[in-house]
């Protein structure tokens, strides 16, 4: 009775299983090309996809709680958003998948290009305002009204 029994189960399991293969044989192979937007239609992403600071703190949370959102924008890579980011007095720039599940931290560099993307709004993001440093007590080298000017901080002490 038991070699009954297990005759018909590994039977049907083989069933399933070789049905299964059939199926995602034929899914895998079948049409060809998949289109997420009818042929003809703009293809923009945005329209569908959205992220707000609170879901770009949300899903930092488990990373830096006391993150500020400087700006949210569609990345270069279709898929996914570039966030600029500061935390713990750092900026940084992360990039976040449109199922807002993934991260991705590190250089986004287009390969005909070579352009840095990360680079770039990185470098953006930490640019400092020179005319907002206080230069009243500072010791001044040369012509005033130079057009290049080099502002360099020690500490006497």
């Amino acid at each position: 009775m038991f070699f009954r029994k297990c005759l018909c189960y590994n039977f049907s399991m083989r069933k399933l299983i070789l049905i299964a293969m059939a199926v995602s044989i034929a899914l895998l192979f079948g049409s060809g090309k998949s289109y997420a937007f009818p042929k003809g239609e703009e293809k923009d992403c945005i329209k569908c996809h959205t992220l707000t600071d609170e879901q770009v703190k949300e899903v930092l949370k488990p990373f830096a709680p006391d993150v500020k959102v400087l700006y949210i924008k569609q990345s270069p890579l279709i898929g996914l958003w570039e966030t600029a980011i500061e935390a713990g007095g750092r900026k940084n720039v992360v990039y976040i998948d449109y199922g807002k599940k993934m991260l991705v931290l590190g250089n986004l560099i287009d390969a005909k290009t070579k352009t840095n993307y990360y680079k770039e709004s990185f470098d953006e993001i930490s640019k400092i305002d020179v005319s907002q440093i206080p230069l009243g007590n500072a010791l001044v080298m040369g012509d005033k009204d130079a057009k290049n000017k080099i502002i360099v901080f020690d500490d006497p002490e």
